[in-house]
């Protein structure tokens, strides 16, 4: 087959690494950024945990681009800095990462053309397989009618004598509609960024932030993240030739925002179901049933409908997946934090 994969994030990145290896087909990848451009809204953090097995795939060693190893993040969830208005949450494997050296080394020696988004037209009358890797744009796929984004900016920053914080903070904004991150990197790098549904807190936060702890600003980024699952995302393909993979189908985590390890995942159930896509379709969507119900948790607290006594089971089965998992997420999962993040 001639495929071709459009969006160069961890998703692209390990399906042109991973499809690569097969000689009887021919894979072109494209990417709308220039080369130099390359980057995206992350705040770099993943698992180690999961990681390690994922970059090995690949013929890489994830230890070679890990930048900082969390041992404990502070959630604060009040406006004042009362000890009851924060948790601190042990990490087990929570790592920033260099997510961009990554991507390169997986997409080397591959066939890539940067700076462009071809027509699908174009596409269709080339190849025989187009994959839509392109994230939050979907440019080849149908629009979803149930969708849910949260609009992010982030800077990349260099501090020059004291960091804010030594490790992983994080900021929760009224009714969990968002959250402040600072994530440190390496050498006083650190990545600062917000999202929030109402756009309210975005920049107002990170501006007073960034005014408070005074540093060099290396970079501005800004997008949306799409937190809406698979569930709500199909269709995954046009009925023809494109089939979405990883962010473009809703494999992110919307608790946390986290899209890495499962974008990553989605793109091994195609390449295992590359002929299938209705097992593909399938196996994408029992792997991912959790996120529909922490999606309509999220909904119900943005939209003032959550109830503590009457979702009680749904907040425990979110605890119960994420207490069983969690060496995948690298943090303690505690029931009584869950229960502080609910009256947020």
């Amino acid at each position: 087959m001639k495929i071709a994969v459009v969006g160069m994030g961890v998703a692209g990145a390990y399906l042109m690494n991973g499809l690569g290896k097969d000689h009887d087909n021919f894979v072109k990848g494209f990417e709308r950024m220039p080369i130099e451009q390359h980057d995206a809204v992350c705040a770099w953090a993943t698992c180690e945990n999961i990681m390690d097995d994922l970059v090995k795939e690949c013929g890489l060693n994830f230890d070679d681009y890990i930048l900082h190893e969390g041992k404990s993040m502070r959630v604060d969830m009040g406006q004042s800095s009362k000890e009851d208005n924060s948790i601190n949450v042990g990490l087990n494997g929570m790592v920033t990462y260099d997510k961009l050296k990554l991507i390169k080394d997986m997409i080397r020696g591959t066939n890539i053309q940067f700076g462009v988004i071809p027509k699908k037209g174009t596409l269709e009358s080339e190849f025989d397989l187009i994959i839509d890797s392109t994230g939050f744009h979907r440019n080849y796929l149908p629009r979803p009618q149930n969708e849910m984004w949260i609009p992010c900016i982030q800077y990349k920053v260099k501090y020059q004598d004291n960091t804010p914080f030594d490790d992983f903070y994080l900021k929760a904004f009224p009714s969990m509609k968002g959250y402040f991150w600072y994530f440190p990197l390496e050498n006083g790098y650190a990545h600062i960024g917000a999202g929030d549904y109402e756009r309210k807190n975005n920049n107002v936060f990170v501006d007073k932030f960034l005014k408070k702890h005074k540093c060099e600003i290396i970079k501005k980024v800004g997008r949306p993240v799409r937190i809406s699952p698979p569930k709500n995302s199909e269709p995954f393909t046009d009925g023809r030739k494109t089939v979405g993979v990883g962010e473009s189908i809703g494999t992110v985590y919307p608790l946390l925002g986290e899209g890495i390890i499962p974008s990553t995942w989605c793109a091994q159930f195609f390449i295992k179901h590359i002929n299938d896509f209705n097992a593909y379709r399938r196996e994408v969507l029992k792997k991912f049933q959790i996120y529909a119900l922490v999606f309509n948790f999220i909904q119900m607290k943005i939209n003032g409908k959550f109830n503590l006594f009457k979702n009680a089971v749904e907040l425990f089965k979110i605890y119960n997946h994420m207490k069983r998992e969690e060496k995948r997420y690298g943090m303690e999962v505690r029931f009584k934090d869950l229960i502080k993040v609910s009256r947020i």
